[in-house]
């Protein structure tokens, strides 16, 4: 069996809604949208479906050797395509999550919230280096217990349609039954926001389940006015700087750290240092907690 190649045949929609979204900025918010910006994030799709195109094949390789080893084999039921689609949207939570906490990770994901916008052009930002970075294997180990390389696939491609309309400030909240379930628009918007109390929160893909369940959710305030972007902003539209500055910045560090914190500068959380010149989101937040005379969230 041959994986269904679901983004690809999501792209005329990923299209109608981006011009569709334009012209409701155009009329009621034109700030939404800045034309560099929005040309950024195109050209950074751009080069992921190119560096996707060339290493899926490696990947897909990968996880059938993971699969010719399988202990069980699952079938192609509904059942398994349900279960499937669940136990990979668990592992984008950890893979995501990771991706947040882990500076090596982070510097494959994090151009895909240097933006300073958030609009649906946002969610065609993606890496070009997600498969050096090995953040794959997050999402292909199941098939070593028995599900089809095909079939992980599929259903990652299917989370990653899921993820495309939740980029928008033009929807607000929707039904508490569904915000309690489901990743939205407004979990969503937490998750890319660089206010201390957001740092680091709502990980989740499809569902928001994960966060409630292991303790990074965190609901929109409408107390709150959402700043968007990185804690330090790329301040630039120059399309080799957001690809892979952090690459660099990372690289740098591990290059002038003394010996024994080298490896640290590649494991640690991103605003990590040596000697405390940095402050991490984790110290942000609780400085920003420690001021609003709170206890948590």
């Amino acid at each position: 069996m041959k994986p269904f190649d679901v983004v690809t045949w999501a792209v005329p929609f990923f299209v109608v809604m981006v011009l569709a979204e334009m012209i409701w900025a155009a009329r009621r918010h034109p700030e939404k949208y800045e034309p560099r910006d929005t040309l950024t994030s195109l050209a950074l799709g751009l080069g992921s479906t190119i560096a996707g195109a060339l290493t899926a094949g490696a990947v897909f390789a990968a996880a059938l050797w993971l699969y010719d080893h399988r202990v069980a084999t699952v079938p192609f039921a509904w059942w398994a395509w349900a279960l499937c689609f669940v136990l990979d949207d668990f592992n984008y939570y950890l893979a995501h999550r990771t991706g947040h906490r882990v500076r090596w990770f982070w510097a494959s994901h994090v151009n895909h919230h240097s933006s300073q916008h958030y609009n649906l052009s946002t969610a065609l930002r993606q890496t070009w280096t997600g498969f050096f970075a090995l953040s794959f294997v997050f999402r292909i180990w199941p098939a070593l217990i028995g599900f089809h390389p095909a079939m992980i696939v599929t259903v990652g491609g299917v989370n990653l349609v899921y993820q495309f309309w939740i980029h928008t400030e033009a929807v607000g909240r929707l039904p508490r039954w569904f915000e309690a379930v489901f990743n939205t628009p407004s979990h969503h918007r937490v998750h890319h926001a660089t206010n201390p109390l957001y740092l680091d929160r709502n990980y989740a893909g499809v569902f928001i389940v994960w966060d409630r369940l292991f303790g990074t959710f965190q609901p929109e305030r409408d107390d709150l006015a959402i700043r968007y972007g990185i804690v330090r902003q790329l301040g630039s539209f120059h399309l080799l700087h957001a690809a892979f500055h952090e690459w660099r910045a990372m690289l740098g560090d591990f290059w002038r750290a003394p010996l024994r914190y080298k490896l640290h500068y590649l494991v640690r959380a991103p605003g990590w240092s040596h000697d405390g010149s940095r402050e991490g989101s984790d110290a942000i937040r609780a400085r920003w907690t420690e001021r609003q005379g709170l206890s948590g969230d």
